[in-house]
């Protein structure tokens, strides 16, 4: 075959491969901080969103636990995902490159509640609640950011206790909204939820509000975070983590900031979430 003739059908063929290259799906997943159906119809409609932002099909996988979401991140089932602060780290540690891009503009101040049954007699202090002492409590799920990280380091500083010797009976409910509805039907008599949940069920009239009460906040710290794979420019182009970011800080629908719940998202970086590493390594919670 002549260089002429070659040419034409070397140029066709790498345009093929790139129109190939351009309609790989980006895959996404979250931690299913919440009831599946309400994540699966806030991520379905970010997906359609990004996929118009980006121009490349985008889907959304949902996953059944924390450590679910940080495993499809490491195994490339996922290239972006939206995790808590501490699955942040643990998935940015286990693949080389990756990068936290966004968070919500509440997540740079972001605080956990911690509520009671209405029948402990417990009300609400600006002081830790030491009144707590002897009663049982249940974190949310294990590897949770604002569900079980930051309270149980809270509750170690204002104790000098480890929550089994300062709780009675200390348990794991799996999710903020099962926090909610545990601590309000009496199971549990005090639990630790994220502020955002709580403040959403209080809007919609949730009735568990009515004898789950907020009982103390922890300090501010920074949580919730967009993290994308460190090879993403690789597949899709170079400066694709970068339009990927723009998209979701140009995230203006208000229906879809509210699904999050958030005001807006802004950029991030891995050293914000520098705090949250180091009580995770204060408290052994990272490999």
């Amino acid at each position: 075959m002549t260089s002429r003739l070659f040419a034409p059908l070397l140029a066709a063929a790498l345009s093929l491969s790139g129109a190939a290259l351009a309609q790989e799906t980006l895959y996404f997943s979250a931690i299913p901080d919440e009831d599946e159906t309400r994540l699966t119809e806030r991520f379905t409609a970010v997906a359609r969103y990004l996929s118009e932002a980006l121009d490349v099909p985008v889907q959304f996988v949902p996953v059944k636990s924390y450590p679910a979401a940080v495993t499809a991140f490491r195994n490339d089932q996922v290239q972006l995902a939206w995790f808590g602060g501490l699955s942040g780290v643990q998935a940015r540690l286990l693949v080389p490159d990756a990068r936290a891009i966004a968070q919500g503009d509440e997540d740079t101040q972001f605080v956990s509640y911690f509520i009671a049954n209405t029948e402990t007699g417990l009300s609400a202090s600006e002081d830790f609640p030491e009144d707590a002492r002897g009663m049982s409590f249940t974190f949310g799920a294990k590897t949770s950011t604002s569900g079980r990280l930051m309270p149980e380091y809270a509750i170690r500083e204002n104790t000098g206790a480890a929550p089994e010797e300062f709780f009675s009976r200390v348990g794991f409910s799996g999710d903020h909204s099962q926090t909610l509805r545990l601590v309000a039907s009496g199971a549990w008599q005090v639990g630790a939820l994220n502020f955002a949940v709580y403040d959403q069920a209080v809007a919609d009239g949730a009735p568990e509000v009515e004898t789950a009460k907020v009982i103390w906040q922890t300090p501010p710290y920074p949580d919730y975070n967009w993290t994308i794979r460190g090879d993403v420019d690789e597949r899709w182009g170079d400066g694709f983590a970068d339009r990927v970011q723009a998209a979701l800080v140009r995230m203006e629908d208000p229906d879809l900031l509210a699904a999050f719940p958030r005001n807006a998202f802004i950029p991030a970086a891995n050293e914000d979430y520098a705090p949250i590493e180091a009580v995770a390594r204060q408290l052994d919670l990272l490999e």
